[in-house]
């Protein structure tokens, strides 16, 4: 199939969780995972806990085929969770080919705000590379056909997600945990792309992050928290949560010398903007 399906944009329902006295007066948290095991204690709370702090949207990105079903769950049950749907490239084990085309139905039965959680991981010495870059390759086919963004997990692999990317042209999309070079960071920039800051840069070592997060445009950057995963310093190892979003926000607008109301809607425009998401 050669053709580009392109459907209206699934936020239409969703839009009644947010404020609407101005389109950035909230918080986008564009990668996160509520649907995870960790939170099935008190999966209801840490919503509530993140609506109550002004995170009105919750991207949430499958990970393998198994996840379709959580991830579905959590978008139908809470308002302003917008799902991605992929395979990511560390759950090698548990992916087959055939679950493609499962991720094509999948795809085809609720329009996605993205497809991933997708990409290379080269951190990870033991996962196979040829691997990775088939599913990795294929789905980008896929958003390039549905003309959606993409959730790229690039850990340690910038330059060959780029390469990939700049032969297959796809909308855009977001550079998950981005903590790549300054050249990297604008490559990804000339070909639609923002990039994911959350909770590593507010550790006082993360150096080259918080260069970046000072550094790049504010145009580029967008907010996520990456949970459970990925904890801000003031969690240490504990468990991230969606409702940490705003004072990670607040170390940014700290770092940049900015009102945490300016890095907000600043980062909330720029989300609706690469992923497609308006108020029409």
């Amino acid at each position: 199939m050669t053709a580009t399906h392109k459907t209206a944009s699934p936020v239409a329902p969703f839009l009644h969780a947010t404020p609407s006295d101005t389109a950035a007066a909230y918080f986008i948290d564009t990668h996160c995972h509520l649907d995870a095991a960790e939170f099935n204690a008190e999966r209801d709370a840490e919503y509530a806990r993140a609506v109550a702090a002004g995170v009105a949207i919750q991207i949430i990105p499958a990970v393998s085929r198994d996840s379709f079903a959580t991830v579905a769950a959590a978008c139908e049950r809470y308002p302003g969770c917008l799902p991605a749907w992929g395979l990511h490239p560390m759950l090698l084990d548990v992916h087959h080919p055939e679950h493609l085309a499962e991720l094509r139905a999948q795809i085809e039965k609720k329009r996605p705000i993205a497809v991933g959680e997708i990409g290379l991981d080269l951190f990870v010495s033991h996962l196979d590379y040829a691997t990775q870059e088939y599913f990795y390759v294929e789905q980008l086919k896929l958003a390039q056909e549905y003309d959606l963004p993409v959730l790229l997990h690039c850990r340690k692999a910038n330059d060959k997600i780029l390469k990939h990317l700049r032969k297959i042209k796809v909308r855009g999309g977001i550079a998950h945990a981005f903590n790549g070079s300054p050249q990297q960071a604008n490559e990804f920039i000339k070909l639609g792309f923002k990039l994911g800051f959350g909770g590593a840069f507010t550790w006082p070592r993360a150096n080259n992050l918080r260069r970046l997060a000072v550094d790049l445009p504010l145009e580029a950057i967008v907010l996520e928290t990456d949970s459970p995963d990925i904890p801000p310093v003031w969690i240490g190892h504990g468990r991230n949560a969606p409702g940490e979003l705003p004072r990670i926000a607040q170390v940014l607008a700290e770092l940049r010398q900015m009102e945490l109301a300016d890095i907000r809607d600043a980062t909330t425009r720029n989300a609706l903007a690469v992923l497609g998401l308006t108020h029409d």
